[in-house]
């Protein structure tokens, strides 16, 4: 009887795993089966992201001006923010704070600013990376092991104690809160841009182009947050692993 409910709720599970948001446009390699229309868009971040980087120190001033006082503003700004939430020894972390930023940042404004659905493709749909919970869960996993790696870097094994502060009873639920951490963090940036844009598809599909106009602006808005508040907690959860249980 036990291995017969253990088969069907296996069975159950396999079936919710199969469960997909909208079309995909899949990729075969090798034995593996990948989006590759998250690919594609990805591939598109990466190219704006390196090419304004590019340019940001492809002719250097002692006094910055134009785009170069941009960018060094942006590095300024991820830079409070590493030190606000690490503290004194936030500078090795800017460089994976300041890239889950800027990544984040410019997936949700190219869903915001582009309805990539209404482009068809021969089987799927384009979408912003961050609106493929792969991607939002991947970027979840590697804040993870990010405050894993700076917690033990820095206490050696004795950054395992925290699990059992401020008592040992306290064991299971401060193991749970390692779970719960990336949870939180894909599937709140992952519903809030599958959201917007469905939003905007939705209009646009229904209402003259100018209508959703105030939509896709407070969508910018919202995508802007949305990739802050990661960030933030990014750098949040490096600074408690590195200073201790709070």
């Amino acid at each position: 009887m036990n291995f017969l409910v253990n088969t069907l709720t296996l069975k159950g599970l396999y079936d919710v795993s199969g469960v997909e948001v909208g079309q995909h446009f899949y990729w075969q390699i090798g034995s593996f089966q990948v989006h590759g229309q998250v690919l594609m868009t990805s591939w598109i971040v990466i190219a704006i992201l390196l090419g304004s980087a590019t340019i940001a120190v492809r002719n250097p001033q002692t006094i910055p001006s134009g785009s170069q006082n941009f960018f060094e503003y942006v590095l300024e700004f991820i830079r409070d923010v590493s030190k606000t939430q690490i503290g004194e020894e936030y500078g090795p972390w800017v460089p994976f704070i300041g890239t889950m930023f800027l990544f984040i940042f410019v997936s949700n404004w190219s869903g915001a600013l582009l309805p990539w659905k209404v482009i068809q493709l021969p089987h799927g749909e384009l979408a912003a990376p961050t609106n493929d919970i792969n991607t939002t869960v991947a970027l979840a996993l590697l804040t993870s092991v990010a405050y894993f790696y700076a917690g033990l870097t820095k206490k050696g094994l004795g950054y395992f104690g925290k699990y059992i502060q401020p008592t040992p009873i306290l064991l299971p639920i401060n193991i749970l809160e390692d779970f719960t951490k990336p949870l939180s963090l894909s599937f709140r940036l992952f519903g809030n841009i599958l959201a917007d844009e469905l939003v905007v598809v939705v209009l646009v599909s229904l209402v003259p182009s100018v209508v959703p106009i105030p939509v896709m602006l407070l969508g910018l808005f919202t995508s802007g947050i949305q990739a802050l508040i990661f960030a933030t907690l990014a750098a949040a959860y490096i600074g408690e692993s590195m200073e201790g249980h709070h």
